[in-house]
């Protein structure tokens, strides 16, 4: 009896370790890193994916000349219909667990990306941690045709460059899946993603001739920051508001931008730290908002006669610095209401604030309450270093 038992028992345990009755062999799957959408009809989609060609990116002896992507479409009226309609021309099964960037085209963005985002983030083979960004007067699939120098892989080469672009320039943002649907879905605060375009010739572009080169001709580049609502396009912000928007965010993390100087001229200032405090007041019921920005900075070019070995030359730039800064902010939040949409969250800001208030506010905020929304901006400029010279030589050539 005690020997039956044990056997049950080892019998039992042994029902979960099944194994690998569900492995799939890599030499099964065609490994997706780049995805675009574009709408086609009403209710139609094309679904390009760009695919890694495993032995023409390993490194090797020799090469046969090949892509080391390979690029598949198909059109279907849902995106799950289209990725697995794609495997009648694909030898393998599209796999996106390795997906780096997603591209949505402008016609799905007018209409609303909400759906070409559904499949994806219920998939359980998805992961969320792949960029999104917004093809700007092209289609998505456009984008993925592109053969990018330096980095084999075309899609790493776009999620690379979104990442060093908002680290060192700021006027863009890197937006994955899970934070634009929590922004979509609230009621406090608009989604946004960056743009890309190409520039240069297209057709080049698409060919191995444009990696060949030590000037590529085509490049794909980042511009500009889409506003959404809900799901939805309603706008553009250009390179100034884009930037506007970082610092609002908090997510400025080194740029560079022109000042003034008191007499004529101008200087380059490079920002290191932005640090903004936001504070929400209420006055007869009312809600306004307060942005404290707190900047260090160092001077990076002087094109003016001014003197950085006194502190009031120092002063002076430190003053035009936080002019500009308040400017930027202002036009960026000027911009936004005239889109009417959140996308500094300052709904949420006001619902963190009172609970009470927001109640009363969220039902026609777009509409009403962002618009009418008293926003005041001040800015504290800290220059830490004026580089390793002193007053610039150009002013004595001059003299």
């Amino acid at each position: 009896m005690k020997k039956v038992l044990t056997m049950s028992l080892l019998f039992i345990m042994m029902i979960p370790l099944t194994g690998c009755w569900n492995r799939v062999e890599l030499n099964e799957l065609a490994i997706a890193v780049g995805l675009a959408i574009d709408k086609v009809k009403e209710n139609e989609y094309m679904v390009s994916v760009q695919v890694v060609d495993p032995s023409e990116v390993a490194p090797k002896q020799g090469s046969t000349g090949r892509s080391p992507v390979t690029r598949y479409r198909a059109k279907a009226d849902t995106i799950f219909e289209a990725l697995r309609k794609i495997t009648t021309v694909a030898p393998r099964k599209i796999y996106l667990a390795h997906l780096r960037i997603l591209v949505i085209g402008e016609s799905v963005a007018k209409e609303g990306i909400a759906k070409s985002l559904e499949m994806l983030s219920r998939d359980h083979e998805v992961r969320s941690d792949f960029y999104i960004v917004l093809a700007r007067n092209i289609k998505a699939e456009q984008i993925l045709k592109f053969l990018s120098p330096i980095e084999k892989i075309p899609s790493q080469k776009m999620s690379k460059s979104l990442e060093v672009s908002q680290s060192v320039w700021a006027p863009t943002r890197t937006v994955q899946m899970d934070q634009l649907i929590a922004d979509m879905t609230s009621d406090g605060k608009a989604g946004v993603l960056t743009g890309v375009k190409y520039t240069g010739n297209k057709k080049v572009g698409q060919s191995r001739e444009n990696v060949e080169k030590s000037w590529p001709e085509a490049h794909l580049q980042y511009t500009g920051i889409a506003v959404l609502k809900k799901d939805k396009l309603v706008g553009w912000l250009n390179e100034e508001e884009s930037k506007g928007l970082n610092y609002v965010l908090g997510d400025v993390k080194n740029t560079v931008g022109s000042i003034k100087c008191p007499k004529g001229g101008s200087a380059v200032i490079e920002i290191f730290r932005a640090k903004p405090n936001i504070k929400v007041t209420f006055q007869n019921g009312k809600p306004a908002i307060h942005i404290h920005n707190f900047i260090e900075e160092n001077v990076g070019e002087v094109r003016c006669d001014i003197d950085l070995s006194t502190t009031e030359g120092i002063k002076a730039l430190e003053k035009s610095s936080e002019q500009t800064n308040e400017m930027i902010i202002k036009d960026s939040v000027k911009h936004a209401k005239k889109l009417r949409a959140d996308i500094f969250g300052f709904g949420e800001a006001i619902h963190r604030a009172s609970p009470k208030a927001w109640k009363s506010l969220k039902k026609d905020w777009y509409e009403k309450g962002f618009v009418e929304l008293p926003v005041t901006v001040h800015t504290t400029v800290k220059i830490r270093r004026t580089g390793t010279t002193g007053n610039s030589f150009v002013t004595e050539l001059k003299e």
